[in-house]
């Protein structure tokens, strides 16, 4: 399995618009500092997944028949708003699997065009599509969002688990569960700002998804869904991250 991260950002993505801190400053002056919408691309024999379709020029980067589908975490714009202008390709269905959200994003479901949204997965649901293994897994955020558990083969023979968690605070102890029946090899996770002395309400702090990746023990753990002042607070805090766990940045692969 390769997961490559398109996206590592937040909803207000990095550099922010008319903010001079130091990661703003800095991604302005090198492009690899910069975070686009939180999204990524998972790939395993044959199967080329989409994970959350917030970037704006989707149909620039993919050819047609190059993906597989879509797997959307859930229906916020940042996440989901590079389908309003896909959906009017034509001579192709594209797939998008992802919660059973009645309100979803404006008008796409009312007007999918070549998005095909009838096969919505149920919580805990496991999907195999070709040689890739998929299980929705709740968690906790202000729509309805599930985060994946992708298994597959690995460069040995043996089976991979990798768990990609973003937008929640915390994990459901339910989700919790399901992802410690084996070992994790790794864990992308939502961390969008500096630890707080109260829980956010949408999104992980430094605190919280430490808790998580200590409960969860996977070999290599990501940070993803960064936000600007979390780039800046680790500029002054630069050992803040314990062996084994590191900030995403976009283009990476794993």
């Amino acid at each position: 399995m390769r997961l490559t991260l398109l996206g590592t950002g937040d909803a207000r993505q990095v550099p922010v618009y008319n903010c001079s801190c130091p990661a703003c400053d800095a991604a302005r002056v090198y492009p690899a500092r910069r975070r686009g919408p939180c999204c990524a691309l998972i790939e395993c024999g044959t199967q080329r997944w989409l994970i959350d379709s917030g970037l704006t020029d989707l149909t620039e980067r993919f050819a047609p028949h190059s993906l597989s589908g879509i797997l959307q975490t859930h229906y916020h714009a940042d996440h989901a708003q590079g389908l309003l202008h896909l959906r009017w390709g034509q001579g192709l269905v594209i797939p998008v699997h992802g919660p059973d959200d009645p309100e979803g994003l404006a008008d796409l479901y009312k007007h999918p065009g070549i998005l095909d949204f009838s096969l919505p997965f149920a919580a805990f649901e496991r999907r195999q599509l070709g040689e890739l293994d998929v299980t929705a897994l709740p968690l906790t955020h202000s729509k309805p969002t599930f985060g994946y558990l992708f298994e597959g083969p690995g460069d040995e023979g043996e089976g991979r688990r990798i768990a990609y968690l973003t937008d929640t605070v915390g994990v459901p102890q339910a989700s919790c569960a399901e992802l410690q029946r084996a070992p994790l090899d790794l864990l992308v996770l939502d961390c969008s700002t500096a630890p707080q002395a109260l829980a956010p309400r949408n999104h992980n702090d430094l605190t919280r998804a430490l808790e998580v990746i200590e409960h969860l023990q996977p070999t290599q753990a990501v940070l993803t869904h960064i936000g600007h002042s979390f780039d800046a607070w680790l500029l002054d805090h630069p050992d803040a991250l314990p062996p084994g766990v590191m900030l995403a940045s976009d283009g990476l692969v794993l």
